[in-house]
């Protein structure tokens, strides 16, 4: 059950794919760095399985703390502690609806593979190698919805156009809401954030969480994963490659050409 919480995630090795030599990936990966998700995107990919089934059993939202209990030890995240613990910004815009309208005109440009103005409700094949990727890392590691990855919406492009054209973000607020709504009972928010709620736990004071497990290698994007990324992208034009990617380091078998979904 618990790997159901990251079953679409991916994190980031950017030790890894800094190392590339594919300049637009180096620059999208650049990008995030700066934006201040490095502490939130690369931190250390372990996760309890355990830990994590019971922290969403018991989860709910109190005077503004997400509040849990596991093995009977009561648990309180506040936003500052979140904010410390991956050390993002806590400056910024909170709500990506403040995101100033140029910024998003001229990113609708900057990503798509013609140079014109993308549509907000088209297909991520439309866009450059490196924004179909970062659109991935956002659905999936950032906003963590459930669904299709293959449409453009417009919550993220503006989370693509809030990174690549440094547009300042409170991340702390943004994720923060994201994780209220992750244990608030009957919310339609797709449950995630495995690798960052474990870390949290595991620095919770006397706290048993019982064995870790690490993040499953072919979710964890890597400098030989992007590479492949590539490879398949030429293949496969229209092809969401990303899932493709992660399939095949786990399977060795062929993409199937609507895996980013599974």
């Amino acid at each position: 059950m618990a790997a159901s919480f990251y079953s679409n995630s991916v994190h980031v090795d950017f030790d890894s794919v800094l190392e590339m030599d594919e300049p637009g990936m180096v620059s999208m990966f650049q990008a995030l760095v700066a934006s201040g998700l490095l502490g939130f995107l690369g931190c250390t990919a372990v996760v309890y399985e355990e830990a994590l089934v019971e922290f969403f059993a018991n989860g709910t939202v109190r005077d503004g703390l997400v509040v849990s209990s596991v093995n009977g030890v009561i648990i309180e995240i506040s936003e500052e502690l979140f904010a410390e613990t991956f050390e993002i910004p806590v400056d910024g815009l909170g709500d990506l609806s403040e995101i100033p309208k140029d910024a998003i005109f001229d990113a609708r440009s900057i990503v798509y593979l013609s140079g014109e103005q993308i549509s907000l409700s088209g297909r991520k094949n439309q866009m450059k190698f490196e924004f179909r990727l970062l659109c991935d890392i956002m659905a999936k590691a950032i906003s963590v919805k459930a669904g299709s990855f293959n449409a453009i919406t417009v919550e993220k492009f503006s989370l693509i156009t809030a990174v690549f054209c440094s547009v300042r973000m409170n991340w702390a607020k943004f994720l923060f809401s994201i994780l209220k709504k992750m244990v608030t009972p009957g919310s339609k928010q797709a449950k995630g954030f495995a690798i960052q709620i474990s870390l949290l736990l595991a620095n919770i004071p006397n706290l048993e969480l019982g064995a870790s497990s690490e993040f499953p290698a072919s979710k964890i994007l890597t400098k030989k994963i992007v590479h492949r990324f590539f490879s398949i992208n030429d293949r496969y034009g229209a092809e969401e490659a990303t899932g493709a990617i992660m399939q095949r380091a786990a399977s060795k078998k062929r993409p199937a050409a609507d895996s980013l979904l599974r």
